[in-house]
């Protein structure tokens, strides 16, 4: 059986005996081992960026960037090899793998503007013979550790920004789909990036309290579940880490009766099963604004639902494929269990999927629940599977209560004709991310991404202007050079 082990100082590192399986959720079967990354050898890790740090720290900005244009042009040759082993790991359909590698290239483009991004500013004469300037200095070592849904895309999110601004990166994949990370890593190094820059070390609790408490990581980016987003937050902030950390959803869509209800439930069905429903911004409750809409829109979803197909990634027919373990597969379906014995109506009921040749595989079909309430468990959980739950109120305002009332504020949207009811939707709504008339509001790679409430511990979003803030500090400088022979006077008061 393979053994996937780590990227250190632009070698492969495959000792130890710490291991785990990781299986393809098609299947159900494990074909691989992945090496999960003692102390030491994430001490290593670290080590080995520390050393680089110097020279990457000043090596000029174009040149980082000429790296990145190159690792932009790898990712895009080697784009189907990636997708292949994002749906052996993850289960994600082709079509699905290939949106959140451009998705990822995105940001690495973003990151090719380094040289503008990087100016800082100046200021000439701020008072006699006195200039004064800032400018956007590297942290050193920077770690991120990412989630298994996006195995490909969040840390393009991190790294690109991060390398560019000067800084050296330890990555912590996901440990359940590692694959993808440490290929696209490796074409860092074909890109021209030098060794000891970029590392990756697989593992589980181990690696991350090691990067947390280890003084010579200066920021940490994290995204995952919330519970463990605040114990990154809490524990890097503790030690004086500069950290983002970025947690759970559970996304809303407004559907208002005006709305054009054939393009809201097109919108809607790739909006909650895309991805299984893995995503953080997936929408996993429709609430309707009156039982007319909410009529129309659970009898027009079940008749879409029945067109929908699920099953191995690489069948390009396929909308979704599996979720990610058997054990998240029980999950879902205990929350599915849960609102039916708590009187919600199963619409549409995707349990036990049967998918020929492939019974041993992770599989949950699209499934519609209506009559759900806030006092329901499967309401407040972030269920993180292609489940779509629908929540019936009398009025637009009802529902802005309700979702500013759930504790997380990651991503929402409305779904109307009325421009009125949008433009006061998206300027009173509690959440971070807010889409009109589009229900994965995920900003494109030069805007920031972040939630709301508990949805984001941390000052500073992720990718975009945030990221280059977040990658960097500000130094600001005072300088004077007075002309010759000219000699002022002790001077005791402000300014001086």
């Amino acid at each position: 059986m393979k053994r996937v082990g780590h990227l250190i100082n632009g070698s492969e590192v495959v000792g130890g005996n710490r291991c785990q399986d990781v299986y393809n959720p098609s299947t159900g079967e494990a074909d691989k081992h992945v090496l999960l990354a003692t102390k030491a050898t994430v001490e290593e890790a670290i080590s080995s960026a520390q050393a680089a740090f110097p020279a990457w720290r000043n090596t000029p900005a174009i040149k980082r960037a000429r790296v990145m244009f190159k690792f932009k042009d790898l990712l895009e040759q080697n784009s189907d090899k990636i997708c292949q082993l994002i749906g052996e790991e993850h289960g994600k359909i082709a079509h699905d793998a290939a949106g959140e590698l451009q998705r990822g290239i995105e940001n690495v483009e973003y990151a090719c503007c380094a040289p503008e991004l990087l100016k800082g500013e100046y200021s000439k004469n701020v008072a006699p013979d006195i200039d004064s300037w800032s400018e956007f200095q590297p942290l050193g070592v920077v770690a991120g550790i990412t989630p298994f849904n996006f195995p490909v895309m969040v840390p393009l999110w991190m790294y690109p920004m991060a390398i560019v601004c000067g800084n050296c990166f330890v990555l912590k994949p996901s440990e359940r789909d590692p694959s993808s990370t440490l290929f696209i890593a490796s074409l860092l190094k074909k890109a021209g990036l030098p060794d000891g820059v970029i590392n990756v070390v697989n593992g589980d609790r181990e690696a991350v309290d090691t990067l947390l408490n280890d003084e010579r990581v200066k920021a940490v980016s994290f995204v995952g579940s919330t519970p463990i987003a605040e114990y990154v937050y809490v524990t890097a902030s503790s030690n004086g880490k500069r950290c983002q950390a970025l947690g759970g959803a559970k996304n809303h869509a407004i559907v208002m009766p005006d709305a054009d209800m054939d393009n809201t439930v097109n919108q809607l069905l790739g909006a909650a099963f895309g991805s299984s429903g893995e995503r953080c911004m997936a929408l996993s409750v429709a609430v309707a604004v009156g039982d007319v809409a909410g009529d129309a829109l659970v009898s027009k979803m079940k008749e879409a639902m029945s067109n929908l197909k699920v099953g191995p990634y690489d069948d390009p027919d396929n909308d979704f494929g599996p979720v990610i373990t058997r054990e998240h597969q029980q999950k879902i379906i205990d929350h599915i269990n849960h609102a039916e014995q708590q009187s919600a109506e199963i619409v549409v009921d995707g349990r036990f999927p049967e998918i020929a040749g492939y019974e041993r595989g992770f599989y949950i079909g699209g499934t519609l629940i209506d009559r759900v309430t806030p006092d329901m468990d499967s309401y407040h959980a972030e269920i993180f599977g292609p489940v779509l739950q629908v929540v019936r109120v009398q009025s637009m305002q009802a529902a802005m209560d309700l979702i500013d009332a759930h504790e997380y504020g990651n991503g929402t949207c409305i779904f109307t004709r009325d421009g009125e009811a949008a433009r006061y939707f998206s300027d009173h709504i509690n959440v971070g991310m807010v889409g009109i008339n589009i229900p994965l509001p995920v900003p494109v790679a030069y805007h920031s991404f972040g939630g709301w409430k508990r949805s984001l511990f941390g000052d500073l979003h992720a990718y975009g202007p945030d990221a280059v803030r977040f990658y960097t500090k500000r130094k600001t400088i005072t300088q004077r050079w007075p002309s010759a022979g000219i000699r002022e006077g002790v001077l005791f008061s402000m300014p001086s």
